[in-house]
């Protein structure tokens, strides 16, 4: 079993910015992706099976919830030290992240800001320790980007809610116990429901034949004519801004989630430069080789920057959905040319299992486009600037 020799870039010593309480967060979950994540992940990833086992751990490490407030489970913990662990997840794989992402910020986040006191009691403590697992559904066959035309629906039948339709690309849907649906009422208003498996009419199918995230589970969420019981309405918050609200705190877990990624291969292409030999020198040695990787570095410290400063608006309670747009962007953007980069200095070896760049590749490849797309982030920043939205 190949030993994980990760080493992590600081190049700016941020290390010196972070609590001991944040480095104390972030050497756990280092550890436990070491020991329990990077000996297991490329056969997960080669057979396209998610690796049920390390739920458990991940529950441990805090990874579910750690900014929920204790008193239902979570570990009481700040923003910082949240987008450590996604970046430390993220450093042995995106579809673990995912995994991770969804069940904190997509499914406690919403029941513990829109729920009530009764469904945070009920549920937050079970998905905190990851005996309930989560998923969160927004999008639609025909419903990417534009998530308000949603047709997904639920009437009012007295004692009961009536929900149909269908949500598609759920991360988490094939083994979930709950799901955290958006819908429209009768009036077209969305609102959120949480839908439990083996209600009748509920279906989660997986979806099969990906090429990215293959160790993470994906799938369908079916509702033909299913039963919610009305105490299973979110009453706090209703509107598109109910589901988005849940989206920022998910994208700024994958502005930190995708420095990890990039850290990987950086860390990866740096130890394989200094001992490959060709021409009777380390590859290392090699001005355009050296261009890659003073590249990379200085994009991974330009992100690592980034993602401080969001923490530091996110705990004040200051950052905006553009700034958190920004971020998710640009540092999944970074992480994608720095794994095709470094794909390159590992030449034919970097295709191969043996290495971990071309599974971050492929994984990156999903991480651009879920959860607002590249150019939907793009756009707005532009109409945040501008004042003039170009998707409406």
């Amino acid at each position: 079993m190949k030993t994980d020799l990760f080493q992590a870039p600081d190049y700016y010593n941020i290390d010196d910015l972070l609590s001991d309480e944040h480095k104390m967060v972030r050497t756990a979950a280092r550890d436990w992706v070491k020991k329990d994540i990077s000996p297991i992940i490329e056969e997960a990833a080669q057979k396209a099976e998610f690796p049920k086992s390390i739920i458990k751990g991940l529950a441990e490490i805090g990874a579910f919830g750690p900014y929920i407030p204790q008193e239902y489970g979570g570990a009481g913990l700040d923003q910082i030290s949240y987008g450590l662990i996604m970046q430390e997840i993220e450093r042995g794989d995106s579809g673990v992240r995912s995994t991770a992402s969804v069940q904190s910020s997509l499914v406690m986040f919403p029941i513990w800001k829109y729920g009530n006191e009764e469904q945070r009691k009920k549920y937050l403590p079970k998905l905190a320790t990851g005996e309930y697992m989560g998923c969160f559904g927004l999008t639609e066959p025909d419903h990417g980007s534009n998530p308000g035309g949603m047709t997904t629906n639920f009437k009012d039948k007295g004692d009961h809610y009536l929900l149909n339709g269908a949500k598609m690309w759920i991360s988490n849907s094939p083994f979930a116990d709950i799901a955290v649906v958006w819908a429209k009422n009768e009036e077209g208003r969305i609102h959120g429901l949480i839908v439990e498996k083996g209600m009748e009419g509920f279906s989660a199918p997986e979806t099969h034949n990906k090429w990215s995230l293959r160790a993470s589970a994906t799938g369908e969420l079916i509702f033909q004519d299913v039963k919610v019981p009305k105490e299973n309405l979110l009453p706090n918050k209703n509107g598109l801004g109910a589901p988005l609200g849940c989206l920022d705190s998910a994208r700024y877990g994958i502005s930190w989630g995708a420095i990890g990624a990039a850290m990987d291969c950086y860390d990866t292409a740096l130890r394989y430069a200094k001992e490959r030999i060709q021409f009777d020198k380390p590859i290392a040695a090699y001005q355009l080789q050296q261009k890659k990787l003073a590249e990379m570095i200085t994009e991974i410290t330009k992100a690592q920057l980034m993602a401080l400063r969001l923490g530091q608006l996110k705990n004040e309670g200051k950052a905006t959905t553009a700034q958190i747009s920004m971020a998710k962007r640009n540092n999944v953007d970074m992480a994608i040319k720095i794994a095709r980069e470094a794909r390159q200095i590992l030449g034919g070896m970097g295709i191969t299992g043996e290495y971990s760049i071309m599974r971050h590749m492929m994984n990156l490849e999903s991480v651009i486009t879920y959860e607002g797309t590249h150019d939907i982030h793009l756009l707005i920043t532009g109409a945040d600037i501008t004042g003039i939205p170009a998707f409406k």
